[in-house]
């Protein structure tokens, strides 16, 4: 745990708990929003088949960025989670989004 706490820049590990609990309901959240997204799009499992999957999976990953901002901020992780999907995005290769 010390470890990941020093990788993350946290110092408590209520601080910690709290960073795990917004990554799951994150997650589940967005996985739950993104089937009336599909529903509204038209996007249906009949119409794509096989890519169906890959579509929703597809509309999850800008759901996800901004519900876990949106979360953490509620939390009281807003600068972590700012700090971790900036890292993240730039990873991913979409640095010029986001000024240094």
């Amino acid at each position: 745990m010390n470890k990941l706490k020093e990788r993350w820049g946290i110092t408590s590990n209520l601080q910690a708990v709290i960073i795990f609990i917004v990554f799951a309901i994150t997650g589940s959240a967005s996985a739950w929003l993104s089937k009336p997204f599909c529903i509204w799009l038209g996007i249906t499992k009949e119409d794509f088949g096989g890519w169906f999957t890959l579509i929703r999976l597809i509309i999850i990953f800008p759901i996800y960025q901004v519900l876990l901002v949106a979360i953490g901020t509620v939390f009281g992780q807003f600068r972590f989670f700012w700090n971790f999907e900036k890292k993240m995005l730039k990873n991913m290769g979409l640095g010029f989004l986001f000024k240094d």
